[in-house]
Parts: C-alpha cells; structure tokens; sequence
C-alpha cells in the first residue's frame, strides 16, 4: 500500500477528522455518479422510444387486470384470480356451499 505524505506525523483526532472528510466525499461522489448514470440511461431509454420504468420493472404502462370473479351479494368485491383467495370468496365456498366457478363473470 502506498504512503501518503504526512499521515503518520498526524494526531489521532486529525486522523479521525481525515476519515470523516473522505467518509462524506465518497458519499457525495457516490451520489452524483449514481445520478449521472440514471440519466444517462433514462436518455438512451428514451431515444429507442422505452420508458425507464417499464424496463426494469417488466411491466407495461396502464397493465391492470380485469377481474374474473364478482361477489352477487356485493358487486364492489370482486377478484381477478391472482393471488390469495379474498375473504369474501373465502367464506362464500367453504363447507361446500359454492364453487369458485359460480362467481365467474
């Protein structure tokens, strides 16, 4: 490892001091290199015609899905078939009393 002039004449409160400035000055380059690279790739995303977003994300703008099952009882409850089961429907099918397929759209 290379010496730097003049660190061992330091106290050990300069030392700590010194620590501290190169501690914030890596913070502070960390932060604007990060920046700059952002925006360089939000321009290049933009000149082939892509959001940035929707590249890392994977997903589409306005990618919502429909909902596939509707509650009689209550028409606001209503599932799209992804995920957990919502309570409602839950409650609806168990002991037997109805099938998933009764509340399809």
């Amino acid at each position: 490892m290379a010496k730097v002039n003049g660190l061992e004449k330091m106290s050990y409160a300069e030392l700590v001091a010194l620590g501290r400035q190169i501690e914030k000055a890596m913070v502070e380059r960390q932060q604007a290199e990060r920046a700059a690279l952002r925006q360089k790739m939000i321009d290049m995303a933009r000149q082939h015609g892509f959001d940035l977003r929707e590249l890392l994300d994977g997903r589409r703008k306005g990618g919502s899905v429909a909902p596939k099952y509707r509650d009689p009882k209550n028409p606001e409850n209503t599932w799209t078939g992804r995920g957990r089961m919502p309570k409602w429907m839950v409650a609806a099918t168990k002991g037997g009393k109805a099938r998933k397929e009764d509340f399809l759209i």
